[in-house]
């Protein structure tokens, strides 16, 4: 398969589709540092030709994961398989894996395809095809004009780019991406977050990216991986993990959500703790009496009137806060002690409400997503 480039005509040569088969396996991996555990027993798989993200807020074990694969970091146990080979006991450099770190990392006394080149350099790959890879890659991140500049008189994003064609250049079973675009500002950030992942689709390589970045990880990810205290609270897809997340810290981490304690009836039904009943898509495990319903601000609805569709809750406003295209909607929910927050769209959605009226507040029972354990 081929593509091009949205600036160039010529063409540059891809893998096929991404397998469903495993491209890294990692089975009961741990890390302990004296009396810290950094990672507890971790299975994951991560697919060939996915872009995998690990998520989670520092100190969660995405870091010390993403280092294992590399090789930066020796495992207190378990096994590392990379497209079937344990490479639990291999040298970093000796791994069909390449990291592109936060600093760039590029060498400021060689030019941009000096740079490139230097692995293939040290491979002491021939000149001919040396030259040809380091012109794909400099194509594929669209710097075919920059291959003679200097690292310093190139932006933030345009040095980042050097540093993930040098690393692809080497055609990586694995491209490791350690909160590369942290340093970068929003605009730029959200620009790269494209491109990196418009490389990632013509080049079909496995991308296994770190970062705190919720709307990044959103944005970029195949599948995700939400971490806490160095274990693994869920993986899925963006939607499933925001649509359906497992656990509060999933439902908190990963956008927001409204938290209402809910306990279930003799009959089946799930009520609040002062016994209204709440819409709810499904029941949960069969064991839980007592449990926590998440539900997404922008899927909380507030009336003034009466909405026969919808079983309704009661409060007053507490507050409200225009951000632009949105209103966020601060609700005191009756006989709860509780708030929750209704995030409203829409030009006059800042009119719609004022601090002080009386609302209902209801949901679609699809969006009532039941977490059995407590936050």
């Amino acid at each position: 398969m081929t593509v091009t480039h949205p600036n160039d005509t010529r063409e540059i040569a891809v893998s096929d589709a991404p397998s469903s088969a495993p491209c890294i396996s990692l089975r009961g991996i741990t890390k302990r540092y004296r009396d810290h555990t950094a990672l507890a027993p971790l299975d994951l798989d991560i697919h060939e030709g996915e872009f995998f993200c690990l998520l989670g807020p520092s100190g969660c074990g995405k870091t010390t994961t993403l280092n294992i694969i590399g090789g930066f970091v020796a495992p207190s146990g378990g096994s590392i398989h990379i497209r079937g080979t344990n490479v639990a006991k291999v040298p970093a450099h000796r791994r069909d894996v390449n990291t592109v770190f936060q600093s760039y990392a590029l060498f400021p006394h060689m030019s941009v395809a000096d740079n490139i080149g230097f692995g293939l350099r040290m491979a002491r790959t021939a000149k001919a095809d040396l030259k040809s890879r380091v012109s794909e890659a400099l194509r594929l991140v669209g710097l075919d004009d920059k291959a003679d500049r200097m690292p310093g008189e190139l932006s933030g994003g345009q040095q980042q780019r050097v540093a993930v064609a040098r690393a692809l250049v080497n055609r990586p079973a694995v491209l490791l991406l350690d909160e590369p675009l942290s340093a970068l500002d929003l605009k730029l950030r959200k620009r790269l977050q494209s491109e990196l992942s418009q490389i990632h689709k013509n080049v079909g390589t496995t991308f296994v990216l770190v970062t705190h970045d919720q709307d990044e990880a959103m944005s970029m990810a195949d599948r995700i991986a939400v971490m806490r205290d160095g274990r693994v609270e869920q993986v899925g897809t963006p939607e499933e993990i925001y649509l359906r997340p497992t656990s509060a810290f999933v439902a908190s981490f990963l956008g927001e959500s409204n938290f209402i304690d809910v306990v279930r009836q003799p009959s089946g039904a799930v009520v609040t703790t002062t016994g209204f009943p709440v819409p709810t898509r499904d029941q949960g495990s069969a064991q839980w009496s007592t449990a926590t319903l998440a539900v997404r601000p922008e899927a909380l609805r507030l009336t003034a009137e009466e909405d026969t569709g919808l079983q309704r809750l009661s409060g007053t406003v507490r507050e409200t806060s225009f951000r632009g295209s949105t209103t966020r909607i601060t609700v005191d929910v009756d006989g709860t002690g509780s708030a929750v927050v209704s995030s409203i769209t829409g030009r006059d959605s800042s009119a719609a409400f004022v601090a002080g009226d009386r609302v209902q507040l209801g949901w679609d029972a699809a969006d009532g997503c039941l977490l059995d354990h407590q936050r």
